[in-house]
């Protein structure tokens, strides 16, 4: 990209506004219908939100951290960008499709680019019963929750509940649970990326539990399917110092 065109999209935090204004006194800016990449200022969460948000444009996203985290951001330097660009690694995400059949009737679809997570909405242990393309592997876990990860979001949520970590290039889910009191050896499952995995509520009225796919929360759900949406891959840039996919193998070895 010898002189793309250019989208920004930023956080409100003093540093993201700083850097904004940085890049509008260097380079011009289109919207994002029209721009060659969006440049997402903050941090994860605000990549997250970049990605959804645009989700249908097709765009390449560049992120650079003005946040705490910054896993999926490149550093902070508003200075020769379009080299940057021109040199950038992309990396292919694919999100997970949620679709969500509640205890009053509700259908609601979602997408999520780290994980969809089923969670207990009181004091009591949700019970859930696990399919996986159809077949019952699990008759019964009794937990706080369970999870499907994205290898992009293999290193967030799914590795705080003890889930693997997943390269980002194999292929595969993590299936995890949370908080398991029963199966109480089961930690959980690797599966193919082709996988559709089905969550059955047990005793939903009693045991009421939510789904959430990233930023959208379902509530007293009786039923949940989950895909890998094949039809859409989301594409993000990196610099080749700080490829996504070297990071998360480093991720593996850290104490």
């Amino acid at each position: 990209m010898s002189d793309p065109r250019i989208a920004i999209v930023s956080s409100t935090v003093p540093a993201a506004q700083a850097a904004r204004e940085a890049l509008l006194q260097r380079y011009s800016e289109v919207p994002p219908e029209d721009a060659d990449v969006i440049i997402a200022l903050g941090g994860d969460g605000l990549m997250l939100r970049t990605l959804h948000r645009y989700m249908f444009l097709g765009k390449p996203v560049f992120g650079m951290n003005c946040g705490s985290v910054g896993f999926l951001m490149n550093r902070l330097d508003t200075n020769n960008l379009p080299e940057r660009l021109s040199r950038a690694h992309s990396v292919a995400v694919k999100p997970l499709h949620m679709t969500a059949h509640t205890a009053s009737g509700q259908v609601r679809e979602a997408r999520a680019i780290n994980e969809v997570s089923l969670l207990r909405e009181t004091r009591q242990t949700a019970r859930i019963r696990i399919r996986v393309d159809g077949v019952v592997r699990l008759d019964e876990l009794v937990a706080d929750g369970v999870l499907v990860a994205t290898p992009a979001g293999s290193t967030s949520y799914n590795l705080s509940a003890d889930g693997p970590i997943l390269p980002l290039r194999a292929g595969v889910l993590a299936l995890t649970p949370i908080a398991a009191f029963r199966p109480r050896r089961w930690r959980g499952a690797v599966l193919h990326n082709t996988a559709h995995v089905e969550f059955e509520i047990l005793e939903a009225v009693k045991r009421p539990v939510s789904a959430v796919a990233d930023f959208t929360e379902v509530r007293d759900v009786r039923h949940v399917s989950i895909r890998e949406d094949g039809e859409r891959a989301l594409c993000l840039l990196f610099d080749p110092e700080h490829n996504l996919e070297e990071r998360i193998v480093k991720e593996q070895f850290l104490p």
